[in-house]
């Protein structure tokens, strides 16, 4: 049994609310009809009974004299058997007209049935309408759209107000969202004058003349590296924050060939220290409008990802190419097998992969997720792939002003 339903399950009509209406609907008006048809025939037949017996009562003969009682019988059993005569013959053509009445009045119910359940379909759908806008709007909006509303106008009644009430959420949403994002901004810039004024004061005594014990210098050391990994922390604190509020510095026109190029070109030693080999395709032009800083920052962010994540002697795959109306960044690098399910979480703060690569214990762990606020920013997408035979594939989409097409696309 539990097998034949698993079977017949992609079969069965979807239980929605509109098609439990319409039945429902359907339902009330058979039932009501059947009602009033049996009521209908039960007249009828009483009516038909009643008028035979009033015609019988009405026929039969009053009693004559005693001189005439032999005629008098003979007329009477003469006009009785008359009567019977009519009588069946009223009856059978009573049944007949009983029976097509009972047949027409059968194919009238089903024929009404069909035609309430059709408007019973169109009804609870109308009804509906409401219902399937909130649902395809919690579908659409996310953090970043926050400030679409239903602004549904429809008569004051219950779906009204789960209407305003769903507006009335998000504007909450929203407006903690918007707290958030204002207080990671704040705090940041914040926080970077007492960190600059430490480094500051740390290098005034360092500077100091005379030597400096072994101890004293290593410290000083370790905390200027801590303070810049701080530093760093708290820059892209911000400009995850800008990004995320859609704060952009300006919108130029941004050709994103030369910003990758220029983002290699300044990792060179990088590249050449870990033994990375690179190779880079695509020579279409690819016009973006958008902020020039943030764009190179997200580049930068991926080219750095590709080299920190890697393994000695790996190799780095960098693609542009433009399509209709877009135009694509792919960033692919070699190294261990990765969970897809763990990489389809890198474009969130703080998160991270395993510590057996490169660099391990470098950066923020913000990255990945400023690239995605930034593509985001500049209405494009992000992607996280891990590579069948290990490693990771980033392609960022973003639309493009205007541009010719590059031939062979890359898959």
């Amino acid at each position: 049994m539990r097998m034949a339903g698993w079977i017949l399950r992609p079969f069965r009509p979807r239980g929605t609310v509109r098609l439990r209406m319409t039945v429902l609907y359907g339902g009330l008006f058979l039932l009501s009809g059947a009602a009033l048809l049996a009521i209908a025939s039960g007249l009828v037949v009483g009516s038909s009974s009643q008028e035979a017996s009033t015609a019988a009562t009405q026929q039969v003969p009053p009693g004559g004299g005693q001189s005439g009682q032999g005629v008098a019988l003979e007329r009477a059993q003469q006009q009785i058997h008359a009567l019977q005569t009519a009588l069946a013959n009223q009856t059978s053509a009573r049944s007949a007209i009983s029976h097509e009445l009972l047949i027409a009045s059968l194919i009238a119910l089903g024929v009404m049935v069909a035609v309430s359940l059709l408007l019973g379909w169109i009804f609870a759908g109308r009804s509906l309408r409401p219902l399937r806008l909130i649902t395809a709007t919690a579908r659409r909006i996310s953090e970043d759209n926050l400030h679409e509303r239903l602004a549904f106008d429809g008569p004051a009644d219950e779906l009204k107000d789960l209407a305003d009430t769903f507006d009335g959420l998000l504007e909450r949403l929203q407006a903690a969202f918007a707290a958030q994002r204002r207080f990671v901004a704040n705090a940041s810039h914040e926080l970077r004058t007492p960190f600059a004024t430490m480094r500051a004061a740390l290098d005034v005594a360092m500077a100091k003349p005379g030597p400096l014990p072994a101890q004293t210098v290593m410290l000083a050391g370790r905390l200027r590296a801590e303070l810049d990994r701080v530093d760093e922390l708290l820059e892209g604190l911000l400009v995850l924050a800008r990004a995320q509020h859609g704060a952009l510095p300006s919108r130029d026109e941004v050709a994103l060939n030369a910003v990758v190029a220029d983002a290699l070109r300044a990792r060179s030693a990088a590249i050449e220290a870990a033994g990375l080999s690179v190779r880079l395709a695509g020579n279409t032009l690819l016009p973006v409008a958008g902020s020039e800083v943030m764009l190179r920052r997200m580049v930068d962010n991926v080219v750095e990802n590709a080299i920190v994540h890697n393994q000695q002697h790996g190799w780095i795959a960098v693609a542009t190419w433009a399509g209709q109306g877009t135009c694509r960044i792919v960033v692919e690098n070699g190294g261990q097998l990765l969970d897809q399910a763990e990489v389809a979480q890198l474009a969130q703060p703080f998160r991270r992969l395993g510590a057996d690569r490169i660099g391990s214990d470098r950066g923020s762990g913000l990255g990945l997720s400023i690239v995605a606020a930034i593509a985001a920013a500049h209405d494009g997408s992000l992607d996280l792939r891990a590579r069948p035979n290990g490693g990771l594939q980033v392609v960022i989409t973003l639309p493009v002003v205007a541009g010719p097409v590059l031939a062979g696309v890359p898959s």
